[in-house]
This record gives structure tokens, C-alpha cells and sequence, in this order.
């Protein structure tokens, strides 16, 4: 009897592996896809198609109507600044700015300020840096909830309730950017400020020149990750938003059902719209949130 050749042996083991990884990589991602794809497909089917008790996986005519509906039922003023209304436009498309405004402008003064104080929690010392520390840790398990009502209270006396504004400025304080950002600082050698300090650089010069173009993945993953959470924070939305014009896209659409009735095809297009911006922020960053979870994941 031949004696089976280990080599050739290890090679069939590493090819069913690989056979078997991609299979399985393909069934998570079909389970992951497929409710977009059900979404997007939904949006252009006919009523009649959406509530039909045997699923229709392809729409057999495409139509505009869910569309048109969403676009047609309300209107409001493309934007509002220092009392100057823009052009009427659908609500829809109000709503989507206001979206996309609320979370891009989160997003940057989120991971400034998270820059700025990772750098400082991780490259200064200073009398209550581990307490600083410790609280952001804590704060990072408190319920938002548990907050709401000084949130509420403190969005009131500054005048900012029913503005983007109310849910702009809490998600800033985002601790959990702050510890991640501190994470990234750590890893860029202390010699490299020092060196900076030396040749009479400023501490803003510092940050500005050296540090945060080290730290680039980390704030490139903090950003996707501060998007979607200001994207999808519905429950803040909704406390802090009362007024029509201020309402963010999911808001919006749910302002729009019947108490009666739920209009599928009205949902599935508002949701299919307010997808596309979070998509396109994902694939800009997608480099540096790559780079940024694998660096985050080796020390030293």
C-alpha cells in the first residue's frame, strides 16, 4: 500500500480550508447584502408586488411611484440661514440635508476634539490625567438615556432645542473617540514631540505637524464610526426634533405613515435614499478605517 505523501496531503487540508472559508464569507455576505438589496429592489416595485404573500425577488415592472410619493406629499425651504429661506424643495430633500449636515458636521468636530485630547491624555502629564481618563472610560458604559433629561434641560436654556444643533453638540463629547484617538496617540514614540519641543515648535504646531498626521488611520476610523452613530441615533432625533423643517430623513419618513396603514414602498424609498450618503462616506474612508482597526489591533 503506498504511504501517502504528506506534502500533497497538507495541500488538499489547505485547499478544502480555503474552499470552505470562501464559502462561508459568501453566506455572511449574501445575509448582510441581501436586506439592502431588498430595500433598493422594494423601492421600485408596485404596491401590489411589496404586499404579495409570495415574495417577488425581482420586480417585474419598475416604477417611480414610491419615489414620486415621497417627493410630492410635503415641502419646506432647502435651507434657513440668518432668517433667509432658500428654495422650496421636497421635505424629503430637506430632511437628507439636514441629515447629512448633522452628521458630517458631528464628524469633524468630533474627531478634532478627540484628536486633541487623545494627544493630550496620552503625550502630557498633568495632575488628574488618570481621573480624566477613568471618567471617560465610565462615561463610555452610561446609557445616553440616563443623561436626556440635563441634555434636555441644558439644549432648552442655551436656546438650541428643535435645531440640528441639539444633537450636534452631544454626540461631540463622544468618549469613546476620545479613548480610541488616546489609543493611537500612545503608539507614536514620545522622541518625536520631544524632538519637535527641541527645535522650538509650538504645542499646536506639534499636534498639527507631527502628531496628527501619525494618528490619520485612527481618525479615519473614528469618523466612519462617530457618521454612523450620529446617522443612526434616531432616539436623540427624535427627543431633541419637533419641528418639521428640523426633522433628519428617518423622522421624516416615519412623520409621513398613516396611523392605519404603513405605506411599504414609501418606506422602502426613503430608506434606499438616506442609505446613499452613508455609503459613499464608508467607501472614502474605507483605506483608513481598514488600516485603522488593523493598527489598533498590534502593540508596539
Amino acid at each position: 500500500m503506498a504511504a501517502t505523501n504528506p506534502i500533497q496531503s497538507n495541500k488538499r487540508r489547505a485547499r478544502i480550508a480555503s474552499v470552505a472559508s470562501w464559502v462561508i464569507i459568501c453566506i455572511i455576505a449574501f445575509l448582510f447584502i441581501f436586506p439592502l438589496y431588498w430595500i433598493i429592489t422594494g423601492s421600485f416595485k408596485t404596491k401590489k408586488e411589496i404586499i404579495s404573500s409570495t415574495p417577488v425577488w425581482i420586480p417585474s415592472q419598475w416604477v417611480l411611484t414610491n419615489y414620486e410619493n415621497l417627493m410630492s406629499k410635503r415641502s419646506a425651504p432647502l435651507f434657513e440661514l440668518l432668517g433667509i429661506a432658500g428654495p422650496t424643495v421636497p421635505a424629503a430633500i430637506r430632511w437628507l440635508v439636514n441629515t447629512v449636515f448633522m452628521a458630517v458636521v458631528s464628524m469633524l468636530l468630533t474627531c478634532l476634539t478627540a484628536a486633541m485630547a487623545g494627544y493630550a491624555l496620552a503625550k502630557k502629564r498633568f495632575f488628574g490625567r488618570g481621573l480624566i481618563f477613568t471618567l471617560i472610560v465610565c462615561a463610555m458604559a452610561l446609557p445616553k438615556q440616563v443623561i436626556l433629561i440635563p441634555l434636555l434641560r441644558e439644549m432648552s436654556a442655551l436656546k438650541l432645542y428643535d435645531t440640528i444643533w441639539a444633537v450636534i453638540f452631544p454626540i461631540v463629547g463622544w468618549p469613546f473617540g476620545v479613548f480610541l484617538l488616546k489609543q493611537f496617540a500612545e503608539g507614536i514614540p514620545t522622541e518625536m514631540t520631544e524632538a519637535c519641543r527641541i527645535d522650538g515648535a509650538s504645542e499646536w504646531r506639534t499636534f498639527t505637524d507631527v502628531m496628527f498626521p501619525m494618528i490619520k488611520p485612527g481618525v479615519g476610523a473614528c469618523a466612519i464610526f462617530t457618521f454612523i452613530n450620529s446617522w443612526n441615533d434616531y432616539f436623540m432625533q427624535l427627543i431633541m426634533l419637533t419641528s418639521s423643517k428640523n426633522l433628519t430623513i428617518s423622522l421624516g419618513i416615519a412623520t409621513m405613515q398613516g396611523e392605519n396603514s404603513t405605506d411599504f414602498g414609501l418606506l422602502m424609498a426613503g430608506c434606499a435614499l438616506a442609505s446613499v450618503p452613508i455609503i459613499i462616506v464608508f467607501l472614502i474612508f474605507q483605506k483608513y478605517f481598514t488600516k485603522g482597526i488593523t493598527m489598533g489591533a498590534v502593540k508596539g
